[in-house]
């Protein structure tokens, strides 16, 4: 007997379309991981990319105190442009990641000292040794070096209290400048405690005002005076240079620090 039409069997058609859509969904999912592992993929493509030139690397130099001042550094202000030291701060800028508002502040404080002192022999390259370890060249602490030659905000140190090593020197400024009346801070892109800084500050535009020792050309300018003592020191001998860093701050880790610094701005400025 064959049955109805209403009564027909169904179930292989219905088992084909189940089969189809299976398929179909196969196929999306095949289609949805494919998109994923693209995209993970150009992610990490993005990721692994280039991102420039690596950073300036400054090797430790283990250097007995006393046994060698750094290398011989370019001459800064030669070139062609008509603002020769720009045109210099820029080029050494880019071999050394100073950033080229640092070096011109630094190697004006050079060429000042070279007429007001020129026994001295202080260099740019030991000013750049000494703000790198000081501020990364007015620029630590969430701080950026501005191109008026001051930080986006003050660079005040740690208080000088006594603490686990840490000079104990009360407040020698009633906080005028770093704002504290209970003991003395370094500040400023090169860390002048205030008592050494009314000794030995420079104002480098020579417009008559107070040196700021936030402003990073009274700073360099400064530290060169100071490095220098007035005249009476050699850096270009490696006692000279010694005594002088050592007496900026009296660590034979610190001057390593400096020296190794220094070297390698040198040498990379010098480098053609």
């Amino acid at each position: 007997m064959v049955p109805p039409p209403s009564t027909r069997p169904t179930a292989p058609r219905a088992r084909l379309g189940n089969v189809f859509g299976r398929i179909v969904l196969v196929l999306l999912l095949i289609v949805v991981v494919a998109a994923g592992a693209w995209g993970l993929g150009a992610l990490n493509r993005r990721e692994a990319a280039p991102l420039g030139p690596p950073p300036f690397l400054v090797p430790l130099q283990d250097v007995t105190p006393g046994e060698a001042a750094p290398g011989n550094a370019s001459s800064p202000g030669a070139g062609q442009d008509q603002n020769p030291l720009a045109e210099w701060a820029t080029r050494v800028a880019e071999k050394t990641d100073i950033p080229a508002r640092a070096l011109r502040a630094y190697a004006n404080a050079d060429l000042v000292m070279q007429q007001e002192a020129p026994a001295c022999r202080i260099s740019w390259a030991t000013l750049a040794g000494i703000g790198r370890i000081e501020s990364h060249h007015g620029n630590i602490n969430g701080a950026k070096l501005q191109e008026n030659g001051l930080p986006s905000r003050p660079i005040i140190g740690i208080p000088l209290d006594g603490g686990p090593g840490v000079r104990a020197i009360p407040d020698t400024d009633g906080g005028r400048l770093d704002g504290d009346t209970t003991w003395d801070r370094a500040v400023g892109p090169m860390q002048f405690i205030p008592v050494t800084w009314a000794r030995w500050a420079k104002r480098a535009s020579g417009d008559g005002q107070p040196a700021d020792p936030q402003n990073i050309d009274d700073a360099a300018l400064t530290a060169a005076n100071y490095l220098c003592g007035a005249g009476t020191r050699d850096l270009g001998t490696g006692q000279g240079w010694w005594a002088a860093v050592l007496d900026y701050n009296n660590s034979v880790e610190y001057g390593q620090n400096v020296f190794s610094g220094a070297d390698a701005y040198a040498r990379a400025s010098a480098a053609q």
